[in-house]
């Protein structure tokens, strides 16, 4: 495929504008690029469309990351009303070169939920990510605001987290895991701080399941283009 034709824009949903070559990657067994991850974040905040819930793009939690300067990131932080949520969902890189875009090789998620004053990283891949998301929560810790004791939310790397089979998955695993704790959340039935969510990612967050997210994406994705072709057509 030619790099015009690659970077032929097939669909914009939300702020996501999704082009030719994503659906290429979504097609093989490869890598998930930050558009793909951020599209799918975008779907499920319109599918669980609740005001305590944010899912935090690719793009945004890179930048926490990475930003050298605790004012400038006070200044970005306080607009996204971390303290208001209930829970918080980032998508978590392991690229350390903020001049590289679409850099890094491994995708996982860290998760914080208000109730039980928790951070929780889910790492498809030997908590590999662990570095950079210990540093997304040192960054954005102080923002969430502290419980009703006081205290500030504490960090745990989930180890029983489900694990990736291959090497290109780990992205699959975030859109996987991020889709169960939102449902969860949602529709859950939650009876006290400690019941969280980690029996039913387990439960529903399998290879096999992980695998078929990729036509899920696929179909989701032509399903959109064919509904806005649709309304283009009607105007």
């Amino acid at each position: 495929m030619s790099k015009s034709k690659a970077d032929e824009k097939i669909l914009s949903y939300n702020d996501v504008v999704l082009r030719r070559s994503d659906l290429d990657i979504l097609g093989g067994p490869y890598f998930l690029n930050d558009r793909i991850i951020e599209f799918y974040l975008s779907y499920l905040s319109s599918f669980y469309p609740s005001s305590d819930i944010l899912l935090v793009p690719p793009s945004i939690a890179f930048w926490v990351i990475q930003c050298p300067f605790a004012a400038a990131l006070k200044d970005f932080l306080e607009p996204l009303h971390l303290s208001e949520k209930e829970l918080v969902l980032f998508p978590v890189n392991d690229n350390e070169d903020v001049n590289t875009a679409e850099g890094g090789s491994h995708w996982s998620l860290l998760a914080y939920y208000r109730n039980a004053n928790l951070f929780v990283h889910h790492d498809s891949c030997r908590s590999l990510n662990s570095e950079p998301a210990m540093k997304l929560y040192k960054a954005v810790v102080e923002y969430v605001g502290l419980s009703e004791s006081g205290s500030e939310a504490r960090y745990l790397e989930c180890t029983d987290s489900p694990k990736q089979v291959n090497g290109y998955d780990c992205g699959l695993y975030v859109t996987a895991i991020a889709r169960v704790i939102c449902d969860w959340h949602v529709n859950g039935k939650k009876t006290d701080a400690n019941d969280l969510w980690f029996s039913v990612v387990k439960e529903r967050v399998t290879s096999s399941s992980v695998h078929c997210m990729r036509t899920e994406i696929l179909v989701l994705i032509r399903d959109l283009m064919e509904k806005h072709s649709g309304q283009h057509a009607q105007e």
